[in-house]
């Protein structure tokens, strides 16, 4: 029987490997489990592959294989009810062009994954609503430059979708208006009354604002790819 904080981790390694093909980092495991050091995580991967639930494969940076899950869990469920983004991804190859019987959502330009550019611009194109569910008042689009969040799935070119909104819980992936005049897109963070904005890529530093600084605009909810 597992501890709570290792059937967390379990769920939690799980579900982003799902997402992104790419295991956690401890620092992701640490701040997902709300844990004050990694130590703890090593702790309880050690305790996971003893009972055969996670397996290490060696000489590969972040390579954790999930080999079991509790049977009481069902393979999607994040940890202690979080929610996390997993990619709809739709390609833009063979789908109609945009009709009002489709419904459509407006893309608003550019959006950097990397290095903030200028603020989200004017109606530039729209693009079909990968989900009949959407409500195209409430969502936006935004074609993706820069490659800052890679490990989340989300590529350079990318046409990502959001659902409108100013709030959004630590760990989600939102598109923030920095200084009410740069956009960008990250994992926010809320850590003892500042804000951080996370990249999923190892070669971008995370940018730490104070909370009058940082403005949510929408939360990610899909992204369309286009194959070439």
């Amino acid at each position: 029987m597992l501890t709570t904080k290792q059937r967390e981790l379990l769920l939690f390694i799980h579900q982003r490997i799902k997402e992104t093909g790419v295991s956690p980092s401890f620092d992701e495991m640490k701040a997902a489990l709300d844990l004050a050091s990694k130590s703890g995580i090593h702790r309880l991967i050690t305790a996971l592959e003893e009972r055969g639930f996670l397996r290490r494969l060696p000489h590969r940076a972040r390579a954790i294989e999930v080999l079991k899950l509790p049977e009481s869990a069902t393979p999607s469920a994040p940890p202690n009810g979080r929610t996390s983004f997993r990619p709809a991804i739709v390609s833009r190859e063979g789908i109609p062009e945009p009709s009002a019987n489709l419904g459509t959502i407006p893309v608003l330009g550019r959006i950097a994954a990397g290095v903030p550019i200028a603020a989200i611009q004017n109606e530039t194109d729209r693009v079909n609503m990968p989900s009949g569910d959407m409500d195209p008042d409430q969502h936006f689009a935004l074609e993706v430059q820069g490659d800052s969040m890679i490990e989340a799935g989300i590529l350079d070119g990318d046409v990502v979708i959001l659902r409108k909104g100013d709030t959004a819980i630590s760990g989600e992936i939102v598109v923030a208006l920095i200084n009410e005049e740069e956009a960008t897109l990250k994992r926010i963070r809320k850590r003892n009354g500042s804000i951080a904005l996370e990249a999923a890529n190892p070669a971008y530093e995370t940018r730490i604002f104070g909370p009058d600084k940082v403005r949510v605009q929408g939360k990610l909810v899909a992204l369309v790819r286009q194959y070439h």
